[in-house]
């Protein structure tokens, strides 16, 4: 059993056992309201399943892509909390969990703002029905958008939030079958908005 939390377009958290499958769920499509909901979720859907934190066998996490500042946001808090609980964390890029579960191949869309948009494309799943990404995470203008998907083979799914209950289910295949999860660093697909100024050397 574990928590799972992305913050990549909206905010979403859960909690998934493995024999039960998720048993509770928060989430909300704002774009901007990660910080004030992530902690009110955690506490709402530990509350709801019953589940003390210690009895957690790790944190998931989607990784993105992203924004940089809401992406950032669920990151550092499945980082702290699993710090706090002493259990890992399991990256899982966001795409991959849209794509979990589906039995041909997809294009995955998320709206990356600035009238772009984030897109993945996938094979049908293989025996073992984890995802099988051919292309991305990668970024396109929305106007750009049209022969990504027109390309034959693939249904394109446009998800205005990532599940964190279909996230948590992917990380514990991903676990159970010995694969790996995901990167160990955000896809954040674009530099940030503000960046570290470089200082100026003084010469003597």
């Amino acid at each position: 059993m574990l928590l799972a939390i992305d913050t990549s377009t909206g905010t979403s958290v859960a909690v998934v056992d493995r024999e039960r499958g998720v048993l509770a769920v928060r989430t909300s499509a704002d774009t901007r309201g990660h910080a004030e909901l992530i902690g009110t979720f955690i506490e709402a859907v530990l509350d709801e399943a019953r589940v003390v934190p210690v009895r957690l066998e790790a944190v998931a996490v989607g990784m993105g892509p992203g924004p940089f500042t809401g992406l950032r946001v669920g990151i550092a808090a499945a980082r702290v909390f699993a710090l706090g609980i002493a259990r890992p964390v399991l990256p899982v890029v966001s795409h991959d969990a849209v794509a979990f579960g589906q039995q041909d191949g997809v294009l995955v869309v998320t709206d990356a703002r600035r009238r772009e948009l984030a897109w993945s494309r996938y094979a049908a799943p293989s025996s073992d029905g984890l995802p099988r990404r051919l292309a991305g995470p990668a970024l396109v203008l929305a106007a750009d958008i049209d022969p990504i998907a027109a390309e034959p083979g693939y249904r394109r799914i446009d998800a205005a939030t990532i599940d964190a209950g279909a996230l948590g289910r992917l990380a514990l295949a991903l676990r159970d079958a010995g694969a790996e999860t995901g990167p160990a660093e955000p896809v954040y697909l674009r530099a940030p908005d503000v960046t570290l100024s470089v200082p100026k050397r003084v010469s003597s």
